[in-house]
């Protein structure tokens, strides 16, 4: 299957909701694209492998789930859900700086 399994299911701790909630206030837009539509908190070392780091901040970072794309899916997870990217911190910036700094023909 092309895009994996579908994602875990894990249980949460009681102070996820209040910290999502707080993460997304400060940190809205998706790491990767910019847009602020369908924005995720997503785990870089994901809860399902290590749930001592859920409540960790600097295991965080936002990133979309657009109809259009899903940056969550494929930078976070490298299209699939059991996986993770140790590298997503680096990827997201590297894709939106090219994003940023785009050209088009004239």
């Amino acid at each position: 299957m092309i895009f994996g399994p579908r994602k875990p299911k894990v249980k949460r701790s009681p102070e996820w909701p209040r910290l999502r909630r707080q993460w997304l206030a400060i940190n809205p837009a998706c790491a990767a694209c910019g847009e602020r539509k369908k924005v995720e908190v997503h785990h870089v070392e994901p809860v399902s492998w290590n749930p001592a780091r859920e409540l960790d901040s600097t295991n965080l970072i936002s990133l979309c789930e657009q109809g259009s794309h899903n940056d969550h899916f494929l930078l976070g997870h490298l299209l699939d859900w059991h996986s993770k990217n140790d590298s997503v911190s680096v990827d997201v910036a590297n894709l939106l700086r090219e994003i940023r700094t785009r050209t088009y023909p004239k």
